[in-house]
């Protein structure tokens, strides 16, 4: 609001303000009143009185203040005028327009500065209607009075008014002050009002105040918001005298607008000039830091404000957090972290999103229900981050509730929280959740689509994942190579190789897309399940990227599918020269030897890992139980109800015979031949069905999830025990989702 002059003094006013709490809001002027009776000589001043009214009126207490009135009118003590003008801006301050209109009334014949007062209450109130009635009655309008009703209308956006009321004192002869100017200028924030923001410029400089330093800045702030940079840099240098406001606006714009290099050199250049910094200041640099990775400069920044000791103030210590989680270093991350004096919302959610990014997804819930517990303050990048760690973990209890609560606050972000929704449950194997998620996304972006296409690939529903994709090409969503990424894959999972090369060609044809080497890897991948193996191996060798471990491990699982021990060795031999200590490599050859009877050959490959002390990651399964995570490995006999497990494994194993096709996998690597048939039976998978078989209602499907790909003998079970049981069963393994019913897997044995 515009300024005022400022109000007749107030005797000993700013000695009795310490006094103000001492006066309890129970103070009665009733003269029969024991507790409280006006002195001799003060019932004229009132100065006691008036100081209450103003204490009460600064902690909001309108309704105390009211009463208090009434006992000052009836121990016929004045009100002052400083009084009034607390009244009033508590008023506007808590839009109590009924209250106002009260006090207005109260004033009688009021001096122009309590009229100004009167006209800033229904200002801030928003009612204009009376704002407008009381300036047009009042019969001496000072610069101030103008100043306050315009800059009413501009904070609340009503440009339309407030340039009416300019032209009206330009037709009058009353000059623009600074203050309109300024108010005005601060009104302008997007582009859409520049051409107004131009001639406000305009008139500043044929008003001779473009030498005005608040003036000023507020033009190139005006320029800033409505993305003028280059004129707001114009303005910017043509300063006689720059403040930390100006520099401040021009370090923001840049930053916003992806420009960090010139926010950055505009820092260093406020550093040689030696503009006085605040927290504002050192939060936008180190912003612009982090999106530029610019760990040294950051690191020089973040001494600077240890130096000032600032580094416990949150908006500076945040961006400091932030700054390192960005550039991988997340140690100083979190002792950066522990200086804050006061994290908010924004600390904790940078925090968390560290500990995602190193994959302590445990300690992100943690700290997350912590701050459920204290019902502290949370935003939508938290419950997003959440979300991703509770996709990880396949924790489906924790991410519901989390999904529950963030709806509750109105905490789902539309930006990504939709998108990791979908995510969430498509990797916890409720892909109707996910769809549900999807669904009611208003216009979803190239995120959601790909979130959605992707689940839809990894649960092996190739036909909906590709119908999905036709309605994204229908939509404004355009795909990006992550899209393509899930395409490929549900044309890989089912045998649409036709499919797969058309998708893969129409990246860069018709969006301009260029394959990367995972795309060609997803190609190599259909064609060897397909068993076109010469195809796989051409591709391999002629794509335009130098082949990685990946595309030779995609052929190799062809050649071992289909016995292909020529093409296998040449895959096995490049595979293990750029990942020697791959050890699916070698279990896929000692596999493929296997099938042909090779087994002194066999027998080196599991002799080479054993010289090279190769140890894969322990094989688990698990399942969720009434919210308890039940944990899993091969003849695993630790469990509570091991016996119950092993009666249940002992019946459905009975009717399942066929081992003597036995092959070496991630989960019996360490074990000899002659124990493998009876370790075959206790895969931890098996455990974790039989677990759920007796432990999962007979209408809920049992959902287990494994860190490892799943061996054929335990898919074959899985079949058989769906069939006889009659029960849902879905296994999760390292590679997709497999859907079990009535003897039958989604994967219809294609994988």
């Amino acid at each position: 609001m515009a300024s005022s002059s400022l109000p007749p003094s107030v005797p000993s006013q700013t000695a009795a303000a310490a006094r103000f709490a001492r006066i309890p809001s129970s103070v009665s002027l009733k003269s029969t009143s024991s507790s409280f009776k006006i002195p001799h000589g003060q019932q004229q001043q009132g100065q006691l009185e008036n100081l209450h009214l103003v204490s009460l009126s600064k902690q909001g207490k309108l309704k105390e203040a009211r009463d208090f009135l009434k006992q000052m009118d009836e121990a016929g003590v004045l009100v002052n005028p400083h009084s009034y003008e607390s009244l009033l801006e508590a008023c506007g301050k808590m839009a109590s327009l009924s209250d106002g209109k009260l006090i207005h009334r109260r004033l009688g014949n009021p001096s122009r500065y309590l009229e100004n007062c009167v006209l800033k209450m229904y200002c801030a109130c928003e009612s204009f209607r009376d704002a407008e009635k009381l300036f047009d009655e009042m019969l001496e309008k000072d610069v101030a009075s103008w100043g306050i009703l315009i800059s009413g209308y501009s904070e609340k956006g009503r440009l339309k008014e407030a340039f009416r009321l300019c032209t009206r004192m330009i037709e009058l002869g009353i000059g623009l002050n600074s203050t309109v100017f300024t108010n005005l200028l601060k009104s302008l924030s997007d582009p859409s009002v520049l051409e107004i923001g131009e001639q406000l410029h305009s008139l500043v400089i044929r008003t001779g105040l473009s030498t005005n330093v608040s003036v000023i800045t507020a033009i190139s702030n005006m320029y800033v918001k409505c993305r003028q940079l280059q004129r707001a840099k114009l303005v910017f240098d043509q300063m006689v005298e720059t403040n930390a406001v100006a520099w401040t606006g021009l370090t923001m714009g840049y930053t916003r607008a992806g420009k960090q290099k010139d926010a950055l050199a505009l820092f260093i250049r406020m550093l040689k000039e030696g503009v006085e910094m605040d927290q504002f200041v050192f939060s936008i640099t180190l912003k612009a830091c982090s999106g530029l990775e610019y760990l040294n400069l950051g690191r020089q920044i973040h001494g600077y404000i240890v130096k000032l000791g600032l580094e416990s103030d949150v908006s500076v210590g945040t961006p400091v957090v932030d700054l390192y989680i960005k550039c991988s270093c997340f140690d100083s991350a979190r002792r950066a972290f522990k200086r804050i004096s006061e994290p908010n919302d924004a600390s904790w959610s940078a925090i968390i999103t560290g500990y995602c990014q190193i994959g302590e997804f445990e300690k992100s819930l943690q700290i997350f229900r912590s701050l459920r517990l204290k019902d502290m303050a949370m935003n939508s990048f938290i419950y997003t981050s959440i979300t991703q760690a509770c996709s990880a973990l396949a924790d489906y209890n924790m991410g519901a509730q989390a999904h529950a609560d963030a709806i509750k606050r109105g905490l789902v972000s539309y930006v990504h929280g939709e998108s990791a929704m979908i995510t969430f449950y498509s990797k916890c194997g409720r892909l109707d959740y996910a769809n549900q998620a999807f669904e009611s996304i208003d216009e979803p972006d190239t995120v959601a689509w790909t979130a959605i296409i992707c689940g839809h690939a990894y649960h092996g529903n190739a036909s909906e994942a590709l119908k999905l994709f036709r309605r994204m090409q229908s939509s404004t969503a355009r795909p990006n190579e992550v899209t393509f990424i899930g395409v490929l894959t549900a044309c890989s999972h089912s045998g649409l190789v036709t499919e797969a090369e058309l998708y893969l060609e129409s990246m860069s044809r018709e969006y301009g897309l260029d394959p990367t080497i995972d795309h060609y890897c997803c190609m190599v991948d259909a064609y060897a399940r397909a068993g076109l193996l010469q195809e796989a191996y051409e591709l391999v060798t002629n794509m335009p990227f130098e082949p990685d471990a990946m595309s030779w491990k995609c052929l190799l699982g062809g050649c071992r599918i289909h016995r292909n021990l020529e093409l296998g060795e040449i895959a096995a031999e490049n595979l293990l020269q750029l990942d020697p200590d791959d050890t699916a490599g070698y279990i896929l050859m000692f596999n493929l030897y296997g099938s042909h009877g090779k087994w002194d050959e066999a027998a080196r490959v599991r002799s080479v890992m054993g010289a090279r002390k190769l140890k894969k990651e322990l094989s688990c399964s698990w399942i969720t139980v009434k919210g308890k995570v039940h944990w899993f490995v091969v003849g695993d006999k630790h469990h509570p109800r091991t016996d119950d497990i092993y009666r249940k494994l002992k019946e459905l194993n009975g009717s399942v015979t066929d081992v003597e096709s036995v092959h070496l996998t991630e989960e019996d690597v360490s074990f000899g031949l002659p124990e493998r048939k009876q370790l075959l039976m206790e895969h931890s998978e098996r455990l974790a069905v039989a677990f759920g078989l007796i432990s999962v209602p007979n209408n809920v499907p049992i959902v287990i999830f494994k860190n490892l790909r799943a061996c054929k003998h335990c898919h074959d079970f899985a079949k058989h025990v769906s069939m006889v049981t009659g029960r849902r069963i879905t296994i999760s393994d390292s590679c997709r989702f497999h859907h079990f019913h009535l003897g039958k897997c989604s994967c219809d044995d294609y994988w």
